[in-house]
């Protein structure tokens, strides 16, 4: 028989809440109410005689006041009258009984309206409150006086041990995995100390805490008694067995008696430790020989228990409110750092230690708008970027933090030396921007309680679980995890990203407020600039006109000098209406509507190219041109950006022998680069922005021709298309020009004819 063959989940499942039995140190009888109104006993643990005045058989379906013993029948009468049934044990009285002596009476509602009586006997000079308050109140003191949260845990074993007589006391604590360490504990040298010993959460299976969750004391008197069936075995009410969730003398599982056996501990007894209502842990009481502990014993342990979750509450939430203090502390550092910084984001990058202390982090990554910056102890780039990316495929949750990397994302294997654990927060829904902390790996030695793997045996070809049988330190590596994030690590970091958010957003407003009003602005300054170029040509053309008419039929009046001044005019005038008439068309390009088309540079190139022969002609060009895609384009656009580039090429070649021009592009995934590469004059690097503005020139119109709209127009025409301009080049030492253009859609294709 294999692994696979063995169920490890049996201990989950299994129906501890309704054993069907109780344990022999009391008496537990359940009613029911009938048609009329009233109760009669519905059920009885088999040995109930001791509290009935009928045999067993006989007092089941009868009503409590003809088969209880008198002195017990009151105070169940009394119980069964209220209204509301408790669903917890309340005491009822202490009564004798002439076969069982004297008794703490118990009661609770149950299941189903059921109402559960049981009877435990007392035995010793313990078993009263009034003999118990004293110790109780000196405890209650002393955990008062005490901050440190080992002197409090130590401090309520020593008083719980006091109470009781146990020979050991543990205080036990679980972790986010249900492993339980112990944080407290005294004894008396009878049985091992377990300090600081780790228990598997296998221990304590899920329906077992929940029970410790809502029954807060658990008593088992002897791990070598015999169950008390409860008789009949199904409730006649409801053809289902009892539940017995919050009974005193509830049976025990039979690994879970096997398991006090392996421990060599007779007796134990436990009290729940509850924080806000979760189950924080347990004070778990063993002893070597059978003991019973009585109710009012137990309820001023589980009162001690109660005091304890307060101090402990106390003492982690004014930890918790200093650290949350230090840590909004920073993130006010890093917010004000922000607010002084442009492009915002950059402010992180300034106060790296604030960064790296927010998070308690060892590194950090800004992944934004495309760029990735790192800070510390980090994987590199590419990592990064692949674990962004995963990120991302997750939904861009809000927040990631785990302590364990490599157990969500295989590939953090890789660098678990410097993020075996991360804390992520998204920073912008438009793009995969996120904000990264990194821990590296801690190994760390383990000691748990024994080899907190289940051993199993084989019985009649079946393999059965078996609880340990040993509980020396065994030692364990833990080895992939980081030091977990705390909550307040977590929650300030939530913060931190709503600010950033909030930061996000009110860029984005002040941004498309200012889009709006630049873009109302420009429409203004192209319908002025429209106007005045327009208006303006009359009286540029007609100055020509008159001026030439002058030359024509008075130039013999004039001297040399006065023709020479008429010559001038009329130059001027020219050159004022050229720049008119460019203007004009500059202003028109940014009004005119695109009517895009798949275009065919090849083609285009070379008809622009027989358009500039005549410039060309007489000089030895040495043109190199690569295969050229089909693009998707306004054609006028395009041509215009080719004509211009191209012709600025080859004036800006003049005197060089041969010149060389160059035309080439570039495949990207969201674009395509082309560019003009030439070995002409250049330009000096430093005044690259002011090439592509209207009217702008560096060179001398006396060295070169021109009026300097031309790569405006290039400039304007690539925005209107989507796409980016730029060049580069060296004095003396050419040029290149460079332009994109975004690529064609899924639908579209990079052949002719086919858009």
């Amino acid at each position: 028989m294999t692994t696979g063959d063995l169920d490890l989940d049996v201990c989950n499942r299994e129906p501890i809440h309704i054993p069907g039995s109780i344990q022999p140190h009391g008496i537990l009888l359940a009613f029911a109410r009938d048609g009329a109104g009233g109760w009669r006993l519905t059920q009885a643990s088999a040995n109930a005689e001791p509290a009935l005045a009928l045999a067993t058989e006989q007092a089941l379906g009868q009503r409590p006041e003809e088969v209880l013993h008198p002195s017990l029948a009151a105070a169940v009468a009394s119980f069964l009258a209220e209204p509301q049934l408790p669903n917890r044990p309340v005491p009822l009285a202490v009564i004798d009984l002439p076969q069982a002596g004297s008794v703490q009476v118990l009661s609770h509602g149950g299941e189903d309206g059921a109402a559960l009586v049981e009877l435990e006997g007392l035995k010793g000079a313990n078993g009263l409150i009034d003999r118990v308050y004293p110790r109780m109140r000196e405890a209650i003191e002393r955990l008062e006086t005490l901050d440190a949260p080992e002197e409090i845990l130590a401090c309520a074993a020593q008083e719980v041990r006091a109470l009781t007589g146990f020979d050991r006391v543990l205080i036990y604590r679980f972790d986010a995995d249900w492993h339980g360490t112990v944080v407290g504990e005294d004894g008396n040298g009878r049985l091992p100390s377990y300090m600081d010993l780790r228990f598997p959460a296998s221990d304590i299976p899920v329906q077992a805490r929940e029970l410790y969750r809502l029954n807060r004391q658990r008593l088992i008197p002897d791990a070598f008694y015999a169950p008390v069936p409860i008789v009949p075995a199904l409730n006649p009410a409801t053809g289902r067995p009892l539940d017995l969730s919050f009974s005193v003398l509830r049976s025990v599982s039979p690994i879970h008696v096997e398991y006090m056996r392996n421990m060599e501990t007779a007796s134990s007894m436990s009290v729940s430790i509850l924080l806000r209502g979760r189950l924080w842990g347990l004070i778990s009481c063993h002893h070597r020989e059978p003991r019973v502990a009585s109710y009012a014993v137990r309820s001023a342990c589980d009162l001690i228990a109660q005091i304890l979750s307060v101090r402990i509450a106390a003492v982690e939430d004014r930890r918790d409110a200093d650290n949350r203090i230090a840590l909004k502390a920073i993130q006010a550092r890093l917010l004000a750092a922000m607010a002084q910084a442009d492009p915002f984001i950059a402010g992180l990058q300034d106060v790296p230690a604030d960064l790296l202390r927010f998070a308690g982090a060892s590194g950090a990554a800004i992944i934004f708008e495309q760029t990735c910056t790192l800070i510390g102890e980090t994987p590199g780039s590419e990592a990064v970027k692949g674990l962004v990316a995963w990120l991302a495929e997750q939904g861009e949750p809000e927040q990631f933090a785990t302590d364990n990397l490599s157990a969500f994302y295989p590939p953090a294997a890789g660098f678990e030396g410097k993020a075996a654990g991360l804390l992520a927060i998204a920073v912008s829904k438009l793009h995969a921007s996120y904000i990264l902390w990194f821990r590296p790996e801690v190994v760390r030695t383990v000691r748990w309680g024994g080899d907190p793997r289940k051993p199993t045996d084989h019985k009649s070809g079946q393999m059965r679980l078996n609880p340990r049988t040993s509980f020396e330190a065994w030692k364990e590596e833990v080895r992939h995890r980081a030091i977990p994030w705390s909550d307040a690590e977590r929650e300030t970091a939530a913060d931190l990203r709503h600010s950033i958010i909030g930061i996000v957003l009110r860029k984005a407003e002040e941004l498309a407020a200012l889009s709006r009003e630049l873009a109302r602005s420009n429409k203004e300054l192209e319908s002025f600039s429209y106007s005045i170029s327009h208006d303006l040509r009359a009286p540029f053309r007609h100055i020509v006109g008159y001026a030439e008419l002058l030359h024509d039929l008075e130039s013999d009046r004039f001297s040399a000098t006065g023709r020479r001044y008429l010559d001038t005019i009329v130059d001027a005038a020219n050159m004022a209406g050229l720049l008119v008439d460019n203007l004009l068309h500059f202003s028109q390009m940014g009004r005119s509507e695109l009517t895009p088309v798949a275009i065919d540079m090849n083609e285009l190139v070379g008809e622009v190219l027989e358009m500039l022969k005549p410039e060309a002609a007489g000089r030895p060009i040495d043109w190199k041109i690569d295969p050229l895609p089909v693009v998707r384009g306004d054609p006028t656009m395009i041509r215009l950006i080719w004509q211009n580039l191209l012709s600025n090429a080859i004036k800006y070649t003049r005197g060089r022998e041969p010149a060389r021009i160059e035309l080439g592009c570039e495949s990207r995934p969201d674009e395509t680069l082309f560019w003009v590469r030439d070995n002409g004059v250049g330009f000096n690097q430093a005044y690259e922005k002011k090439l592509f503005g209207v009217f702008q020139r560096l060179h001398r119109s006396e060295e070169f021709e021109g009026i300097g709209i031309g790569l405006a127009n290039v400039r304007r025409a690539i925005d209107r298309h989507g796409g980016r301009t730029w060049a580069e080049g060296r004095v003396g030492e050419g040029a290149i020009f460079y332009f994109t253009l975004p690529q064609m859609r899924g639908g579209e294709t990079a052949q002719k004819g086919r858009l």
